[in-house]
């Protein structure tokens, strides 16, 4: 197993692993992202994110794609926003691994918190997240508002 730093040559296998998580979230038609989107928006001269990968036998088994936020209580932040892992590679400590590189990565950085979101179906994640000293936050909401929120709320509210 190697842990490393994606290439943009990556971003295909990357996707894979995105719809792979899609489909185990239940919302196999939701990812709308593509491999061009990836490429500009991971590697240009100011990238929106940075990804981590898990290679076993030349193989991407799985990813975490993070960036960095900015809490007005605590200053730089990371967002985990997904760490997949490939089905057959589950419970191989792939997982445990990328997740470690990324609190060793925040350590690095300074960051104050790290921060992700996990469905509350999702039992073994809550369980790892637990044990490894997370708190998985039951009284907090998150909002999400998509495109379709967008246009119907400024149409609402136009001046």
């Amino acid at each position: 197993m190697i842990i490393r730093n994606a290439f943009k040559s990556d971003m295909p296998a990357v996707l894979n692993l995105i719809k792979e998580l899609a489909i185990f979230e239940k919302e196999p038609n939701a990812v709308v992202v593509t491999v061009e989107d990836l490429e500009r928006d991971g590697f240009s001269e100011n990238p929106l994110f940075h990804v981590l990968v898990a290679e076993v036998n030349s193989e991407i088994a799985g990813m975490a794609l993070y960036y960095y936020r900015y809490s007005t209580w605590k200053g730089r932040t990371i967002h985990l926003e997904d760490l997949i892992i490939k089905e057959k590679h589950r419970s191989s400590g792939l997982g445990f691994a990328l997740y470690k590189e990324i609190i060793i990565q925040g350590k690095k950085d300074g960051v104050r918190r790290m921060e992700w979101n996990v469905l509350d179906w999702n039992t073994p994640a809550i369980d790892f997240y637990e044990k490894s000293g997370a708190k998985v936050l039951s009284d907090w909401r998150v909002a999400q508002m998509d495109e379709n929120g967008m246009e119907s709320f400024l149409a609402k509210n136009k001046k």
